[in-house]
């Protein structure tokens, strides 16, 4: 059977002393999936990513990655084993170029970055058109594509995306969507924390519903999607009348 690539084992974790907003969360992650975790506000999504990144220190429970663990080591650390995280705000230089952007996602790259930048331009072509321009004129669009390319310039086993189609209005949701694909089709893995949860599980491998801090269903992307309990309780839907 497949080992993990990722294990998140009964963690906890939060921003202030004695307040857990994660309570003894499970998770994995295996190699080439797309795995997406939804579930309502305050349950825990963010918090996730950012703990599975380093950004935060599980007060409980271990993280392995690639087999060895990694709870309580830094996002530098982190980054050079493998993993990258967009974060959803304040996740480009504003006052850098597109291209200088993606340059400072290399930044433990040694050797030249032409066939990088190559790479990701083809991926994101709207990027070559704004090369020159400071990140700080895209449009939202065009700038979580920025944000994700600068991830990718570090080529990573696995890519953490922290809801990247927030704010975005549903055409350049659509769009978000379509290049999530590719870099999936691609062979990275994906964690996809996202608000937009019918659309996310739709193309998801796996996927996971947390609340207050816990994972209450896992499963296939198409049963989470169709599971009557998790349409009714995060998805909107309701019960037929008769």
């Amino acid at each position: 059977m497949t080992t993990p690539l990722l294990r998140v084992e009964d963690v906890y974790a939060g921003y202030v002393s004695d307040l857990d907003i994660l309570q003894g969360v499970n998770f994995q992650l295996y190699p080439g999936e797309l795995v997406v975790v939804i579930g309502p506000n305050g349950a825990g999504k963010s918090t996730l990513a950012k703990t599975i990144f380093g950004l935060l220190t599980p007060r409980q429970g271990q993280i392995w990655f690639k087999d060895k663990p990694i709870a309580g080591l830094k996002s530098n650390q982190i980054v050079k084993r493998g993993m990258c995280y967009v974060p959803q705000v304040a996740n480009v230089f504003p006052s850098l170029t597109v291209e200088e952007n993606l340059e400072m996602g290399a930044f433990i790259h040694s050797g030249s970055l032409r066939s990088l930048k190559a790479e990701i331009f083809d991926l994101f072509p709207r990027l070559v058109e704004r090369r020159q321009q400071r990140a700080g004129t895209l449009s939202g669009g065009e700038r979580q594509q920025l944000a994700m390319g600068r991830a990718l310039m570090l080529q990573p086993t696995v890519l953490i995306l922290d809801e990247p189609s927030a704010a975005l209005s549903p055409v350049l949701v659509n769009s978000v969507f379509e290049l999530i694909q590719r870099i999936h089709q691609n062979g990275t893995s994906i964690i996809l924390v996202e608000q937009n949860a019918r659309k996310a599980l739709a193309m998801a491998d796996r996927g996971y519903v947390l609340e207050a801090g816990r994972d209450r269903f896992e499963g296939r992307g198409i049963d989470l999607l169709n599971d009557p309990k998790v349409g009714e309780l995060y998805l909107g839907a309701t019960r037929p009348q008769g």
